[in-house]
């Protein structure tokens, strides 16, 4: 069925990456395997930490929060995606396009605040350790992650739920891979420019305010590290910081250039190769930056391998 046939209907179209299906079998088998690979290593990582008692710590409880989220995140998205390439009907549904985005914010949102929940834990450990036991302990971090969750929810709850009561007029054809709702202002019969100001607030408060606190940490970590006199303790705190603060900045810059940005500025292609990296790549590297960086998680690895 044709695009056109649907411009008017209550379906959404989803175009793709590619507007014309260039590559569709060539992308479908690399998604695929992104996506088989960021289950397989997010699932091991979170019954590693489940079965070993030695990764019963604050850290190891926040980090399997993080492969949990990984996993619903990237599953919001790939599948549709995947399954679109295949099809010549790129269509979902007006109700299926509101969960999927309010999945999607839901779940970015609890990422965001977590990733700066753990940096606080990696501060609390190297430079307040012996506070450590107080200040992480299980009813904390169990706040931390309800925290996390809730108010992430119900900020995507609203910006959900406004924004779909938007008028949408004309066409319904979607310039992205699923439902976001940056892209779908477009859409959009009406000057929408307060609303943006208030996705740009929300994105300070869930985006850059974490980015900040994580900064704030481990600039902090590295200070009292090169304190130390150890070579090797400066050396491993240094590459474990830079690796976890590669992917944090990957994850941070990406969403920030997309939803604060105003809607004048936004490039349907840009936004495209930009969502990959926070909806995808992020995802698939994860588990693969905290556990292959992670004495204590491949010795619980090799102890389970026998």
């Amino acid at each position: 069925m044709e695009i056109g046939n649907h411009s008017w209907g209550t379906d959404f179209i989803l175009v793709g990456l590619f507007q014309y299906g260039q590559m569709d079998t060539l992308l479908f088998t690399i998604i695929s395997i992104l996506f088989a690979v960021a289950l397989i290593g997010n699932i091991t990582l979170v019954h590693l930490i489940r079965l070993d008692r030695r990764l019963h710590t604050p850290m190891y409880f926040l980090l399997s929060q993080l492969s949990i989220i990984d996993m619903m995140y990237i599953s919001t998205t790939v599948p549709k995606m995947a399954a679109n390439f295949l099809s010549d009907t790129k269509t979902i549904s007006f109700l299926g396009c509101e969960i999927q985005a309010f999945v999607f914010l839901s779940l970015g949102g609890s990422e965001a605040l977590l990733l700066g929940f753990m940096s606080y834990d990696r501060y609390i450990a190297i430079c307040q350790p012996l506070h450590y036991p107080v200040l992480m302990s299980r009813k904390i971090c169990c706040s931390m992650v309800t925290c996390a969750w809730s108010s992430s929810s119900i900020n995507a709850l609203v910006h959900t739920l406004y924004a779909f009561q938007l008028p949408f007029c004309g066409s319904r054809v979607v310039n992205h891979f699923f439902c976001e709702v940056p892209s779908l202002l477009s859409l959009v019969c009406e000057d929408t420019s307060q609303y943006e100001h208030t996705i740009l607030m929300s994105g300070l408060v869930i985006l850059l305010l974490p980015f900040l606190a994580i900064l704030a940490s481990y600039a902090r970590v590295l200070v009292v590290v090169f304190q130390m006199r150890s070579g090797k303790g400066q050396t491993r705190a240094v590459s474990t910081c830079s690796s976890h603060l590669t992917v944090a900045s990957l994850f941070y810059a990406t969403t920030l250039s997309t939803y604060t940005q105003p809607h004048s500025l936004h490039s349907p292609a840009r936004d495209k190769v930009v969502a990959v990296l926070y909806s995808i790549v992020t995802p698939v590297l994860n588990p693969f930056i905290y556990s292959l960086r992670n004495k204590e998680v491949m010795g619980a690895l090799r102890r389970q391998m026998g």
